[in-house]
């Protein structure tokens, strides 16, 4: 029984050395292939492994240069990067990409990413730097402009939206904050920065109402009363236009 024993144990463990081997004798073999390479690359990336999965797709990319893997690989690289979320990598990355195939198929997606790279950089609150907002507009008026009707247009338009809302909102934010400390100069340039940068998106009555304070604490008689009428004809059912009445600032 013994005997019988050991015999198959040996039997089962020789099979499953030749299993191995032949599987790792398959598995170089494939890696000796720009596809097999690339599949590999791919199942690190989709496995959350994405450091080993960009030397990856760099491989495919050094080692089998004039294969059109290698260009797909290329692009891999700055997809793995945004999915393991280190955003400015992935958008130099894009970047790179586009700059060297300018007309690859996905060049509109390409656009997208690197827009979300900057996009998904921006902070919670607006008490923060936002200024990778304005390189995020960019990109995103460029897929909106250049591709109108690709697929990732939609989601650009409501992206660039949401930025502009958040630097109209840092603009006030700043203006609101010198008018309290009663730079009261300062405080005029930023509301009126504000109607210039972002105006009909929802911030004008609320800048204007700024400017009219801010003119009225400088002494700008003629400059309150010409706010006050704009504020008055054009926003008429606001709050502002409210307050300008009751205060008699028309």
């Amino acid at each position: 029984m013994t005997s019988l024993l050991l015999k198959y144990c040996a039997t089962a463990i020789y099979l499953f050395a030749t299993i191995i081997f032949v599987g790792c004798a398959s598995s170089e073999k494939n890696l000796n292939t720009p596809e097999g390479l690339f599949a590999q690359a791919k199942e690190y990336e989709e496995s959350g492994r994405y450091e080993i999965a960009i030397a990856k797709y760099a491989d495919v990319r050094n080692k089998f240069p004039y294969s059109p893997l290698a260009i797909e690989a290329e692009l891999a690289v700055a997809d793995a990067q945004y999915a393991r979320e280190s955003y400015a990598e992935a958008q130099i990355a894009y970047q790179n990409f586009r700059d060297l195939h300018p007309r690859h198929a996905k060049i509109d997606y390409v656009i997208y990413k690197a827009a979300m790279s900057y996009y998904l950089q921006l902070p919670s609150t607006i008490d923060r730097d936002i200024t990778l907002g304005n390189d995020a507009i960019y990109h995103f008026d460029e897929v909106i402009k250049l591709y109108p009707k690709s697929q990732y247009a939609s989601d650009a338009k409501q992206k660039r939206q949401e930025i502009y809302n958040m630097l109209a909102e840092k603009e006030l934010y700043i203006a609101d904050f010198y008018f309290k400390q009663k730079k009261y100069s300062a405080a005029l340039r930023r509301y009126e920065q504000c109607l210039i940068r972002f105006p009909g998106i929802g911030y004008d009555p609320r800048a204007i109402m700024g400017a009219i304070r801010s003119a009225k604490e400088l002494g700008q008689k003629d400059k309150v009363k010409k706010l006050a009428r704009d504020l008055v004809v054009k926003y008429p059912q606001s709050s502002e236009a409210q307050e300008v009445k009751t205060e008699g600032l028309q």
